[in-house]
C-alpha cells in the first residue's frame, strides 16, 4: 500500500507537467490548429521560466530575493517564451498557409535548439550549473495546503501535499472546461475548429480566435516545462531531464478526447506509467517497455474510441487543416 501511495503521489508530481502541457495544446486544437512543436515550446519554457527566475535572483540578491516574485517571474518568461513561439507556428500556419505537420516538427527542432543554447549560454556565463538557492528551491516546491490536511492517511499524501503549480493546474482544467461549455466566446472557438467555413460565413473572425488560442495554448504549455524544471527538476538546468515530455502531452491530449477534466486524472496515469519503472521493478519486464507504456495506452484508446466512432470523441473536425476562404 506505501508504495502504491508513494507511486501516485510521484505521478501526481510529474503530472502536474503533463497538465499544463496537454491543456495548452487541447486550447491549441480546439481552434482547428494541431501543434505538433509541443515539444520544443516544452523546452523553451523550462530554459526561459529558470533563466527568469535566476535573472530575478542574481539582479536583487540572494538574501533580498521573494519566493513569490520568483515564481511570478518564472511563469511569465516561460509563457512569453512558448507564446512567441506559437505565434510564430500561427504566422506561418494561418497566415502563410504552411503545412501545420511540418511547421509543428520545424518548431519542435527549433525550440528545443533555442532552450539548449539558452541553457548552456547562462551555464558557461556563470562557468557551472544554473540554480537558484535553497529558499527559492523551497518557495517552487511548497506545499499550501494545511498541516492536518496533508496528514490525512492516504489522501493527505495524494491530494494534499503537492506543490502549488498541482492545484493551479486543476483550477486552470475546470476553468478551460466552463470556458468552451458555457461562454459564447468558447463556443465560437468551438466552431472555428469544427468548421471554419461555416464560423467564417456566420461572421467570425476565424484568424483571430485561431491565432489567439494558438498563442495563449502554447504559452499555458511552455509553463509545464518551467513547473517541471522549477520542481522535479531540482531548479537546475538539464537539457536531457525534458526529452519526450511534449510528445506525451500530445498523446495526452488524444487518449483524454480533447476534454479538460479528463486531463485531471489522464495526466496522474501518464505520470504513473512514465515514472512507474522507477518504483515498480519486475526483474523480468525491460525498463524500455515501461518508458513506451504511454504511447501504448494511446494507442489502444484510439483504437476503441475510432471502433465506437462517437463525435464527441473524435478531433474537431478542421483539426489541421488550413482555411482557404477562396474555396468556399
Amino acid at each position: 500500500m506505501n508504495t502504491l501511495v508513494t507511486l501516485i503521489a510521484a505521478a501526481g508530481t510529474f503530472g502536474t507537467v503533463l497538465m499544463f502541457g496537454t491543456l495548452g495544446e487541447i486550447l491549441t486544437e480546439k481552434s482547428g490548429n494541431l501543434n505538433l512543436g509541443v515539444e520544443g515550446i516544452v523546452f523553451m519554457g523550462g530554459a526561459f521560466g529558470l533563466a527568469g527566475a535566476y535573472s530575478y535572483e542574481a539582479l536583487v540578491g540572494v538574501g533580498s530575493s521573494n519566493g513569490l516574485i520568483a515564481i511570478i517571474v518564472a511563469a511569465i518568461s516561460a509563457f512569453l517564451a512558448g507564446a512567441v513561439a506559437s505565434a510564430l507556428f500561427s504566422f506561418l500556419t494561418i497566415t502563410l498557409r504552411a503545412n501545420q505537420n511540418v511547421t509543428g516538427l520545424a518548431l519542435t527542432i527549433l525550440g528545443t535548439g533555442v532552450a539548449k543554447f539558452t541553457g548552456e549560454y547562462m551555464r558557461h556565463k556563470v562557468g557551472g550549473f544554473v540554480t537558484l538557492s535553497n529558499p527559492l528551491k523551497e518557495a517552487f516546491t511548497f506545499v499550501p495546503m494545511p498541516n492536518f490536511l496533508q496528514n490525512i492517511p492516504i489522501i493527505g499524501k495524494i491530494l494534499f501535499s503537492q506543490s502549488i503549480f498541482f492545484y493551479i493546474a486543476i483550477i486552470l482544467a475546470v476553468a478551460m472546461h466552463l470556458f468552451f461549455q458555457k461562454t459564447k466566446t468558447g463556443l465560437y472557438l468551438r466552431s472555428v475548429g469544427e468548421s471554419p467555413v461555416t464560423a467564417d460565413a456566420a461572421g467570425i473572425n476565424m484568424v483571430k480566435y485561431r491565432y489567439l488560442a494558438t498563442i495563449i495554448g502554447g504559452g499555458i504549455s511552455a509553463i509545464g516545462g518551467m513547473v517541471y524544471v522549477m520542481t522535479t527538476g531540482g531548479c537546475t538546468w538539464n537539457e536531457h531531464s525534458l526529452a519526450g515530455i511534449g510528445w506525451l502531452a500530445v498523446a495526452l491530449v488524444i487518449f483524454c478526447m480533447w476534454k479538460p477534466l479528463n486531463v485531471l486524472w489522464g495526466a496522474i496515469l501518464f505520470g504513473a506509467l512514465k515514472i512507474m519503472y522507477m518504483r515498480v521493478v519486475l526483474p523480468f519486464f525491460p525498463t524500455e517497455l515501461y518508458k513506451i507504456l504511454p504511447y501504448v495506452v494511446t494507442v489502444i484508446v484510439l483504437i476503441i474510441t475510432s471502433m465506437r466512432n462517437s463525435r464527441d470523441k473524435q478531433p474537431p473536425a478542421s483539426l489541421g487543416l488550413n482555411y482557404f476562404r477562396e474555396d468556399r
